[in-house]
């Protein structure tokens, strides 16, 4: 209850019409509808695997009391169809990379939850000259194959599923860190994941099983701020710790009460922790 009336407060207003300035990059491979929400230094806000940039709506109307955010659609998000074009992590490295230099930022903060999390610190583990300050929120070195992960990602790649899938509908409820009725906040978060084709949500699945960052944490040298709710089941203790201790500038926060889905359920105190951090 708690979180319902922290996001009903502070974010009411942020999926209306008038809410943040919509446009569209032209990028090499296909064209990334963008959103920007307020003024300020420039902070890339990476979405997660599920729920496009709609979802970060909550966060980054907060964020964007302070900067300029700007969060894009991944590949595959508005079509489907992209998925017959093969593409692997370092594609859609290169997509963020492209759609940086396509708005002409230099040194931006980039911020990337679950999903967007892991691209954010492939990115950094590439560009880490090319921005500011680097955060994160649901993620850790690499990989875990937790039974969780596993039912996801083996149901959504074999079995067509009509659109509100209740077995997927739990597994989505499981993200948020407690058990969660229906109501306006659990309504939003799952009817904004199905937004995301399964055909999508399937194949970021196996290219999460492909992430693993641990020979490569000590090339992200910029300052780095680690989130992670103190109930998500994706992220074990051991492997945000293997994530900390490698970054050699690395702060982490704990974000208490909250699971996967802390940027939406408790996007006020996520955006206090990223204000505090980038300024």
């Amino acid at each position: 209850m708690k979180a319902t009336l922290e996001w009903r407060k502070s974010t009411s207003a942020d999926f209306g019409t008038g809410s943040g300035r919509w446009g569209c990059a032209q990028l090499r491979h296909y064209t990334a509808a963008y959103r920007e929400w307020g003024e300020g230094p420039p902070l890339v806000l990476v979405p997660a695997l599920a729920g496009g940039m709609e979802l970060l709506g909550p966060l980054a109307g907060l964020l964007g009391r302070h900067f300029r955010v700007i969060s894009y659609q991944l590949r595959g998000e508005d079509d489907c169809f992209a998925m017959r074009r093969r593409f692997g992590l370092p594609d859609l490295v290169d997509d963020l990379a492209e759609f940086i230099a396509w708005h002409g930022l230099e040194s931006p903060a980039l911020v990337g939850v679950s999903f967007g999390g892991l691209l954010a610190l492939e990115f950094a583990a590439r560009h880490s000259g090319r921005l500011s300050r680097l955060a994160v929120q649901g993620v850790g070195a690499r990989f875990e194959r937790s039974l969780v992960q596993m039912l996801g990602s083996t149901v959504l790649a074999r079995y067509p599923l009509p659109p509100d899938n209740p077995f997927v509908n739990q597994f989505f409820n499981l993200l948020f860190g407690e058990p969660r009725k229906s109501g306006p906040l659990a309504d939003f978060v799952i009817g904004q994941c199905w937004q995301t084709d399964q055909s999508v949500m399937a194949h970021r699945f196996r290219l999460v099983e492909e992430f693993d960052l641990c020979d490569r944490l000590a090339r992200i040298a910029l300052p780095t701020l680690v989130m992670v709710g103190d109930r998500d089941v994706l992220v074990s203790q051991r492997n945000l710790r293997t994530l900390c201790d490698g970054l050699p500038r690395a702060e982490s926060k704990r974000v208490d009460g909250a699971g996967h889905f802390a940027f939406v359920t408790h996007p006020g105190r996520v955006a206090d922790e990223l204000t505090r951090f980038l300024q």
